[in-house]
């Protein structure tokens, strides 16, 4: 009988003993699940740097801990500095009242006659020299790729990324177009060239000389109304040529599109540099291409153009695309002319 008591009384012991331990287990999960908060998600921002932490050594620096001086002395001053007095011997007020002629208007069933074409100008050749004109005005610098750059700039007229003039491009798309690229040159002590003082980050300046082409998109329409061919100028692009390392030209891309008809209010504003007289015949940029005193030849055309390619798309030969720009212009010439009889 004592045995039996003895073994129930252990036993309780034991049950005891096992509940204790439950419940205290119990009060420690639940006090840290009350007290304990759930550590917030690494952003994507922290996930790279704790990346490139493991990556990288402490205090690891690819310069040596010497110190990096960003130098922008030589980035190009846009400022446009008037002239504080009459620098004239004539009065030149009435240059900034211009305004441009309106067009004729065109009906779409008078047009009897319609063709687009591309050409370039290249501004190398002696007839396009006043487009390079180097000279600063009161109204800023007279080189026309700087007038267009400016137009752009201070948002007179829009830049568009294509020829149809369908997608505007933004501020910070065409300064990256008008930007040199960044370079570090390390700078060494006079008395001990082996020792780097500093890094100078520079940033090359936009060299408006390095535009020397330009793209044209204008159309010809012959107004059976007036019995006459118009040629209405569309759009106007800068090109940025590149050169092989021995100076052979590599190719040109298109910097920017901007649609005419709005730049033409701009253009009056500007003359035209005029080596003979710069009293007296000083057109307008806008005269200027209205009455087309330049050089140029054709790099495209709508007229038997079925698959919508450039002549040097199909032409490789540089002379022979120039004689086939020529054969272009005569039909569109002998239109005109084969329509009267002598």
């Amino acid at each position: 009988m004592s045995k039996m008591k003895n073994f129930v009384a252990k036993s309780c012991l034991v049950a005891v003993c096992a509940f204790l331990v439950m419940a205290d287990a119990e009060a420690q999960r639940t006090g840290r699940r009350r007290g304990a908060t759930t550590p917030p998600a690494n952003t994507p921002a922290e996930t790279q740097q704790q990346t490139n932490n493991n990556a990288q050594p402490s205090g690891y620096n690819p310069y040596g801990n010497i110190p990096i001086r960003v130098d922008s002395s030589g980035v190009s001053d846009t400022t446009v500095r008037k002239s504080l007095r009459n620098d004239n011997a004539f009065d030149k007020s009435s240059v900034s009242a211009r305004t441009p002629l309106t067009y004729e208007h065109l009906r779409a069933d008078d047009a009897l006659f319609a063709q687009k074409v591309w050409r370039e100008l290249d501004l190398r050749e002696k007839m396009n020299q006043p487009f390079r004109y180097e000279a600063e005005s009161d109204n800023g610098s007279q080189m026309f790729i700087n007038m267009l750059l400016k137009a752009v700039n201070t948002g007179q007229v829009t830049a568009f990324a294509d020829d149809r003039f369908s997608t505007p491009m933004t501020l910070p798309e065409l300064s990256q177009l008008t930007v040199g690229a960044n370079d570090t040159v390390p700078r060494t002590d006079i008395n001990d060239p082996s020792k780097v003082i500093e890094y100078v980050v520079t940033r090359a300046s936009f060299d408006a000389k390095s535009v020397i082409k330009i793209r044209m998109k204008e159309e010809w329409v012959f107004d059976r109304e007036s019995s006459r061919m118009f040629c209405r100028i569309l759009g106007i692009a800068p090109l940025k040529t590149s050169f092989h390392p021995n100076g052979q030209e590599k190719g040109s891309s298109v910097m920017f599109w901007v649609y005419y008809p709005d730049l033409r209010p701009i253009l009056t504003k500007y003359e035209v540099y005029n080596p003979k007289n710069m009293g007296q015949s000083r057109m307008t940029w806008e005269e200027l291409f209205e009455s087309r005193m330049f050089a140029s030849y054709i790099t495209k055309s709508t007229l038997d153009n079925a698959a919508n390619r450039t002549i040097r798309g199909v032409i490789k030969d540089p002379i022979l695309a120039l004689i086939e720009g020529d054969n272009i212009k005569d039909k569109i010439f002998n239109y005109e002319q084969d329509l009267w009889s002598y």
